[in-house]
């Protein structure tokens, strides 16, 4: 099959894995926005979601497209190292039309894999997971999502790692979003351009208001939290 073979084929599932993670960052920005204004309005979108059988759905289907980007990622760095050889040591100087992020995009990726690791530690272990196999001796119950976002990072820490997080995000898809519309054939001489714009913007907003709520929390002055 092309798109495990070929080389076009992988490029082609890493962009539509990633343009997919990028619209349940979209969704997930959403729902911290309601965590901002309303802490029980927030709540009681943990309570919609929970362990149901549809956020259940919804989540092994993210965890297959993120193992998909994830895989695919290294089998292309490693392909790209290939066909290199000894010529990636010839030269040091980076062309001046590519991005840092473009030549460090595994790198980034690792971070962001870390990060989320993080993530999953601090929320989805002690909501959905502690809800599905009913674990009982939590400080706070599975749907009660603004206590864990207070918990969380009212330890500064944790607010400075996942600062760190979102900018590594903030620079992956920074070229990871136009580098997918070009590899799906959305993009021409006119449109490439047009496309690295939208992708800086959207990112920005969408890592921007992340990085918002992370210090708004982190300071207290969220009204949801109040």
């Amino acid at each position: 099959m092309w798109l495990i073979n070929s080389p076009i084929g992988r490029k082609v599932v890493m962009s539509l894995t990633g343009i997919c993670l990028i619209l349940f960052l979209t969704f997930h920005c959403c729902m911290n926005i309601v965590a901002f204004f309303s802490g029980t309005g927030y709540n009681e979108v943990c309570e919609f979601l929970g362990s149901n059988w549809y956020a259940v759905v919804g989540t092994l289907a993210l965890a297959f497209l993120a193992c998909c980007h994830i895989v695919y990622a290294f089998i292309l760095t490693a392909q790209n190292r290939r066909a290199r050889g000894d010529e990636r040591y010839a030269v040091t100087s980076r062309r001046p039309e590519v991005s840092w992020a473009s030549q460090n995009m595994l790198v980034l990726g690792l971070i962001i894999l870390l990060g989320l690791i993080l993530h999953l530690y601090n929320f989805w272990s002690h909501m959905m997971l502690a809800d599905l196999i009913g674990n009982t001796g939590l400080a706070y119950g599975p749907a009660d999502g603004i206590s864990w976002i207070k918990d969380t990072f009212s330890n500064p820490v944790f607010s400075i790692l996942y600062l760190i997080w979102m900018c590594a995000i903030w620079f992956h898809l920074s070229h990871g979003f136009w580098s997918a519309m070009q590899t799906l054939g959305w993009s021409g001489k006119i449109w490439l351009k047009r496309w690295q714009c939208i992708g800086i913007v959207y990112v920005t907003i969408l890592m921007a208001i992340f990085a918002f709520l992370v210090i708004s929390f982190w300071a207290g002055f969220a009204p949801g939290l109040h």
